[in-house]
């Protein structure tokens, strides 16, 4: 009989399941009158009490199906009906009691009991109101029959739970099976029709009911209960989707929209919010010149300084495709905004052009973000590296210092701090070259900020990892022990800005990068979030194995952010600021008087020498290269 109404409804039009449920329910009212009587008088058939109140059978289903098409319970579908639709219909049985009362008086009935139409009232709201969850349940089940829909658990049975599981029910994408939560209180109690169950049972749950997804419907949630989370599905095949956060949910997104669980999520930290302030120093109402504009700091920054006020945004880029990239994306966001975007291709080691660009367009603030970054390319290119990172900034900040540009930023690396490798040598030989020029400059405010890596770079392992995951593994990671600070790109660029308009000339500003991360820990996580389990000794079965390739040429165990002690608090509490050692004037020009001549005569060791001769903790290491000097 279900089967065959699910045919004919599913066939059916509108207007025809429409005069399908109005039938129906002018039958139940005609029930729930029947009922009454025969409830009242303990008798099935009350012939002498039905045959005065015949024309009652024909009137008070007539007016009731009119009542509950005034109320517009028939524009409602069924297999989305919620409680509010329960409780129209009881304002509509209601009024169907009063009308009963006036028509048993006006058509002047008798006998008619007086307890009648209020048992007809109960009576007409179980059937019309029960019929109509009877067909919302019976969709409900049509659906979790669904082979295709994938059965998930949700994490967490508080009220966005039980919102998120109401509407999984009603699509045709997930079948909720069980809630998790942490609060013991809740644990064996339901949820509309599912359970709640302590987070340690997840397992056992994920094998018996062969659950895919795991749903987090906790949107405050700190990094702590999501790493929490992380863990304890170790070795589990199950795909993690998450609601909105509660900065989402404000910002408008839908509370039922599911997104996947990302790294951004376990490993960056509670944003602090930007000192609108500090920020209004350096872009509002400013000609910004952003270097390495391409890049993905740089890209960020120039997005800011477009949210921010700029006025003019110059994007200086040696790449093409990147400046390209960067600066249709930027003009498909203009809208109406009053902002000049220059998009410029030009090397940072074309002094000549760097300055007359600031000079044209009156630049007030510079970030110079362009650089070489990947340690192990810098390593085998020793001279392209120092080029363009120390030489580069140089050529950056004599340009600036030249067309008397208010503020230069320079975005540095803790890999600067006690350098192991070329590329923190030349970054640090690049912060040297800066407080040289600092202490020449009486107008132009220079300073430097250094942190650690940002998530979804260029040069970070995060991709690295989803890539070789994507592929079926392994995921190599250099070492069990390596560890490294990482800060979201948008953090990260936020606080560029913020340390720039506190500098008064020649500081280094250290980022707050947190507690650093296990790059080993970090792989397991791109595995799980994945949906794929840890192949281990503890668990030969899995998908993905990790393989520890060594250190590679010029690669840390651990990095610093600070040389030395002499570190103090600023207006910002992620923000440090470090007064650290110089070299002189005269020492400096004449180095790169020396790296110049290196470059010119291909001589990397020379230059690996002078490198170590400038920055302090740098010991050369061999390179393939060093035939070039033979």
């Amino acid at each position: 009989m279900l089967l065959l109404l699910d045919k004919y409804l599913s066939r059916s039009t509108s207007s025809g399941r429409r005069s399908l449920i109005i039938a129906a329910d002018y039958v139940a009212f005609v029930g729930a009158l029947w009922s009454a009587y025969a409830l009242r008088l303990s008798d099935w058939y009350p012939i002498e009490y039905l045959v005065p109140a015949v024309w009652l059978f024909v009137v008070v289903p007539f007016l009731g199906v009119g009542v509950m098409l005034a109320l517009g319970l028939y524009k409602a579908v069924l297999r989305y009906m919620s409680m509010r639709v329960l409780k129209s219909v009881a304002i509509g049985v209601g009024l169907l009691v009063l009308i009963l009362y006036a028509c048993a008086l006006l058509m002047a009935i008798e006998p008619f009991p007086r307890s009648v139409p209020i048992i007809f009232g109960m009576a007409a709201w179980l059937y019309v109101g029960g019929s109509r969850l009877i067909i919302r349940s019976y969709y409900q089940w049509i659906l979790n029959q669904d082979s295709d829909r994938k059965r998930v658990l949700i994490y967490g049975a508080g009220s966005a739970g039980a919102q998120l599981a109401v509407s999984i029910q009603s699509g045709k994408e997930y079948t909720a099976v069980a809630f998790v939560d942490d609060d013991p209180q809740l644990h064996g109690r339901l949820i509309g029709q599912l359970r709640v169950h302590d987070p340690l049972e997840m397992p056992n749950l994920i094998e018996q009911y062969q659950v895919s997804h795991l749903l987090l419907a906790i949107p405050s949630a700190s990094r702590e209960q999501l790493n929490r989370v992380i863990d304890r599905l170790n070795g589990l095949a199950v795909t993690i989707r998450t609601m909105p956060s509660a900065a989402e949910l404000i910002s408008g997104i839908a509370p039922d929209s599911l997104r996947s669980l990302a790294l951004e999520d376990l490993l960056g930290r509670q944003p602090v919010p930007p000192v609108e302030s500090l920020v209004e120093v350096s872009l509002l109402d400013k000609s910004v010149l952003v270097t390495g504009a391409g890049g993905s700091i740089g890209s960020e920054l120039a997005r800011q300084a477009q949210l921010s006020g700029a006025t003019t945004l110059i994007l200086y880029e040696l790449s093409e495709f990147a400046l390209y990239s960067i600066h249709q994306e930027l003009e498909s966001r203009k809208g109406e905004q009053d902002i000049q975007l220059i998009p410029v291709l030009g090397s940072v080691l074309d002094f000549g052009r760097l300055r007359d660009v600031m000079q044209r367009y009156a630049v007030q603030t510079v970030y110079h973000a362009a650089a070489y970054k990947h340690v192990p390319l810098v390593e085998h290119n020793v001279l392209q590296g120092i080029q363009n990172n120390s030489l580069g900034t140089r050529s950056a900040a004599q340009a600036a210092l030249e067309a008397s540009v208010e503020r230069f930023v320079l975005i540095s690396t803790d890999k600067a701090v006690r350098p192991t490798n070329v590329m923190g040598a030349s970054k640090r030989l690049a912060e040297l070259f800066v407080q040289e020029i600092a202490q020449q400059s009486q107008h132009t405010v220079f300073s430097m900020v250094r942190f650690g890596n940002v998530l979804g770079s260029s040069g970070s392992v995060i991709p690295v990892f989803q890539r070789q995951v994507s592929s079926g593994g392994p995921v190599t990671v250099t070492h069990p022990d390596v560890t490294r600070y990482f800060m979201t790109i948008p953090e990260a660029a936020s606080l560029v800005i913020q340390a720039g308009s506190m500098a008064q000339g020649g500081e280094v500003f250290v980022l707050d990068m947190g507690e650093p991360v296990k790059i080993s820990e970090l792989a397991k996580n791109v595995i799980s979030l994945s949906g794929r389990t840890l192949r281990s000794i503890e668990n030969p079965a899995g998908d993905i194995e990790i393989v520890y390739t060594g250190l590679r040429p010029g690669e840390k165990l651990f990095e610093e952010l600070l040389i030395g002690d002499n570190v103090s608090p600023s207006q910002h509490p992620k923000i440090k600021c470090a007064q650290e050692a110089c070299l002189s004037a005269e020492f400096l020009r004449a180095t790169h008087m020396r790296l110049l001549d290196c470059i010119g005569s291909n001589k990397p060791r020379l230059a690996r020498q002078l490198l170590a001769e400038c920055v302090d903790g740098y010991t050369p290491a061999a390179s393939q290269y060093d035939w070039l000097d033979d």
